[in-house]
């Protein structure tokens, strides 16, 4: 079937007030396809009960979940002590790709278009030629060395200051002090989201699970799917490349990139940017040939307004414009895409006129034939843009009617 909701509560059995059933419900809400839910996205959803968000959402009303802080981090999940833990901004800044497209790193020479001796990990960028079954490359580290944390329900984080200039209210929040670790991933992530979007990029930070399907929605449209890395198996290691499957056939499509940053809640940077291709392969080991892991790898095909300095030339020995460069979605990375294209059943009523039988004079009256075809969802959107057509409904086409009476993902 084409749009049938169920239930979240009959459907799946889940408590009917937690945090991840209403995730499944919002999801239904605003995604059109009859995909599975994102397992990976209900995973983030907050462990707060009904009545804790109730709770602490009106101490954020009040300004005063600082009085609870310690109650409030260990209910939530969040990472609000960040100095007991080891220095985790160089993991994030050798980890992370949400600069990948146009920012050069931080230990290149500006403007020169030389690069500082450094060493770039093999695996890390790579060309698209290499995704090519039984080829073995290596694999960097997809590790994801940030702390396990959750999304804030909506209701709560949409109470929180989010900018630079209100840096003094989050360290009150949080209990930061002056030149604390807590103090710098809050200004560094505050920065990162706030600044202006390069060009053809559209970015937002989000800190709710409706916040990031809001921002996929306004980007790709209704009908998307979430892909991650399955796991991280290969990491530093040789791999061998199994069967690959290109989103959108394999040709340039839109998609929504998100990137976890280090911040006292979860925290994703979310961005889309022109002219990539995105690959789903099966990743084996190259001595077995057994299926390890499935991973989702990008391909950049407009490489021509990143940095010079950008370590992905260093590494592939090349400059902007000259060559695509790939990489993978790392653990806790994910993509959205458009899902495989949804194709419509149509129902044609052909109106033709047969001869009645009997004498002279004999009127013409209308018989039915009916003749089925399909065709992509493009050729008939405007069908069921926005809000799907009910099953039975009718429409024209070049002076034709149609009805509606199934579809398939194709």
């Amino acid at each position: 079937m084409m749009h049938t909701k169920l239930s979240p509560v009959r459907s799946t059995g889940e408590n009917p007030f937690t945090q991840k059933t209403y995730l499944i419900w919002y999801w239904n809400k605003e995604i059109q396809n009859n995909q599975a839910k994102p397992i990976f996205l209900l995973s983030k959803a907050s462990p707060l009960s009904a009545t804790e968000s109730a709770s602490f959402s009106k101490l954020a009303a009040q300004n005063a979940l600082s009085s609870r802080l310690s109650a409030f981090c260990a209910s939530a999940n969040l990472l609000c002590f960040p100095d007991s833990l080891p220095s985790m901004f160089g993991q994030q800044d050798s980890q992370r790709n949400y600069k990948i497209s146009y920012h050069p790193p931080l230990s290149a020479k500006g403007g020169s278009g030389e690069f500082t001796k450094q060493r770039v990990e093999p695996g890390k960028f790579f060309r698209e030629s290499m995704l090519k079954k039984g080829k073995v490359i290596p694999m960097p580290d997809i590790n994801d060395k940030l702390p396990e944390m959750s999304f804030l329900p909506r209701s709560i984080s949409s109470k929180q200051p989010f900018s630079p200039l209100k840096v003094s209210v989050l360290k009150h929040i949080f209990h930061a002090g002056d030149n604390s670790t807590m103090e710098t991933m809050i200004v560094k992530s505050l920065i990162e989201c706030k600044r202006a979007p390069n060009p053809g990029e559209t970015k937002r930070c989000v800190s709710s699970a409706e916040d990031m399907i809001d921002f996929a929605v306004s980007v790709l449209g209704r009908n998307i799917d979430i892909l991650t890395t399955k796991n991280v198996n290969g990491s530093k290691q040789s791999i061998m490349i199994g069967s690959i499957e290109g989103i959108n056939s394999g040709k340039v499509t839109d998609s929504v990139t998100c990137h976890q940053l280090l911040f006292p809640y979860l925290l994703y940077y979310c961005h889309s940017v022109p002219k990539v291709r995105v690959y789903q392969v099966d990743i084996l080991n190259p001595n077995s040939k057994a299926k390890i892991n499935n991973g989702v790898a990008i391909c950049h095909m407009n490489t021509s307004s990143w940095s010079p300095t950008h370590v992905a030339f260093l590494a592939l020995g090349s400059a902007p414009g000259r060559i695509e460069v790939c990489h993978w979605i790392y653990q806790n990375d994910l993509t959205n895409i458009l899902t495989k294209a949804l194709y419509v059943s149509i129902q044609h009523i052909v109106n033709a006129r047969r001869e009645s039988g009997g004498g002279g004079g004999g009127g013409a009256e209308v018989d039915t034939a009916v003749a089925v075809k399909e065709k992509p969802k493009s050729e008939w959107f405007e069908v069921y843009r926005g809000s799907l057509m009910p099953f039975g409904a009718t429409a024209r086409d070049n002076g034709v009617n149609f009805t509606i009476f199934s579809a398939t993902l194709c």
